[in-house]
């Protein structure tokens, strides 16, 4: 049977507590500071930062836990991923600029990500950034692929199967939920690999047990398939 990928994301929202870091610990630390750091819209550090690596990685974890830890802060944000067809004007009263999945941007999303780059370094705001490759493999126009690669930059790595395990058991567990070493093989050969797809399994599949009442087997997560 092949893999079934959920496009689902965190039920609880991405944020940088419940970021799995693992080999990624860097990056986490990284934001950590950044975000955390007492500076307003305007004293925040201007240098860019970049994350780049494969699907699953966790670069749009970050980026979307960034953006959420500075709205609540009373921050706004200038978002642009790949799926933003009409993306707005520069805002000076934006904190920073975030652009995910920067290696899918067309012609015109190139064009917009390098304006407001030209702003944010103008009225010195950071920008975050995210994609698939390192800058230098970009197939970006040269003038936003340079720009992305002279700040801050961090080579994300997928989890290995024993922390993908083991944080898996330790959310179960936080929920009081018993899976099987058999269950867990199941979850993680049939299912997207991807931690967010994960937790937000676990999340669907402990409501389903508790609404008919059995416990998490195997025929349970395919009879949980077969009404979703």
């Amino acid at each position: 049977m092949k893999q079934i990928a959920l496009d689902i994301g965190l039920f609880a929202g991405p944020t940088l507590a419940n970021f799995c870091a693992g080999p990624n610990e860097a990056a986490l630390q990284h934001l950590q500071l950044w975000v955390g750091a007492k500076a307003s819209a305007h004293s925040r550090s201007p240098v860019p930062t970049y994350f780049w690596g494969p699907g699953g990685s966790g670069k749009s974890h970050l980026l979307k836990a960034a953006r959420e830890a500075l709205r609540e802060q009373g921050a706004r944000v200038g978002w642009l991923d790949a799926s933003v067809q009409d993306a707005p004007e520069f805002s000076e009263s934006w904190a920073a600029v975030v652009l995910d999945d920067v290696h899918l941007y067309t012609a015109e999303q190139q064009q917009t990500a390098f304006n407001w780059f030209v702003h944010a370094q103008t009225y010195q705001r950071p920008v975050l950034a995210a994609g698939e490759f390192p800058p230098v493999e970009l197939k970006l126009r040269d003038d936003l692929r340079t720009r992305l690669g002279w700040g801050h930059i961090f080579g994300m790595q997928l989890l290995g199967e024993p922390e993908r395990r083991s944080v898996l058991r330790q959310a179960a567990d936080e929920r009081g939920v018993f899976l099987s070493d058999e269950v867990m093989d199941f979850m993680l050969t049939r299912f997207s690999r991807d931690l967010g797809s994960l937790m937000e399994l676990l999340e669907l599949l402990d409501g389903y047990a508790l609404q008919t009442k059995r416990a998490i087997t195997i025929p349970l997560i395919k009879s949980m398939m077969e009404n979703v």
